[in-house]
């Protein structure tokens, strides 16, 4: 009798020490911390969710969303967590990772624009509570294909709850979900793939 041996193909990838994750932990370390830049991002992340409920994404700009983000919000404090000389944001810690694979993730998720840059952070301090309940349904080793599933299914639940931030930027997905799919596939899944399929699902979610 032939017997079946666990492959890499079906142990559960660590989603618990992707890219996103660790820029997520560190940043997020201490957030009651009076100068913590956790809790400055948070601030501008709560303004550009709300603001998307009311305001076509082309409209949004870095000066409806500081207005939104008062009395805590102001020009500079906006640049410290968007555009090009922000601190700390979430595409450096892609390019500084090295690998090929989040060298794709930064370059599908290089925006011309600091608002759109923010959207996406957002939408990944968004999704964070899915994806956390996700990792806890994953317990012991699961093909591909299940990763999969579970991942989608999280994206949705957040899509249907966030519809109006889901659909801004053509739907693109969390990029945390984007590199968990990819890391589910044991990068046999290129980043714009993962990301079109993700966008795919939130279309057809909201």
């Amino acid at each position: 009798m032939m017997t079946t041996t666990l492959t890499s193909l079906t142990v559960t990838p660590d989603l618990s020490n992707t890219v996103v994750a660790r820029w997520h932990r560190r940043l997020s370390a201490n957030p009651t911390a009076k100068r913590s830049h956790w809790r400055t991002k948070t601030v501008y992340f709560r303004a550009v969710a709300a603001l998307v409920t009311t305001t076509p994404t082309a409209q949004i700009n870095w000066k409806n969303i500081v207005e939104t983000a008062a009395p805590h919000g102001s020009r500079s404090t906006f640049y410290e967590v968007a555009g090009a000389h922000a601190r700390h944001p979430l595409l450096e810690a892609f390019i500084n990772d090295g690998r090929n694979e989040s060298t794709l993730l930064a370059l599908h998720y290089q925006r011309g624009d600091a608002v759109a840059q923010l959207i996406d952070e957002t939408k990944v301090w968004s999704y964070w509570p899915y994806r956390d309940r996700m990792i806890d349904a994953l317990t012991g080793p699961a093909a591909p294909e299940a990763v999969q599933a579970e991942v989608v299914a999280a994206v949705q639940k957040w899509g249907r709850a966030n519809p109006q931030l889901a659909a801004a930027l053509e739907h693109a997905p969390p990029a945390c979900a984007v590199e968990d799919l990819m890391l589910a596939h044991n990068g046999r899944l290129v980043a714009t793939r993962a990301a079109h399929l993700l966008a795919d699902e939130l279309r057809r979610t909201v």
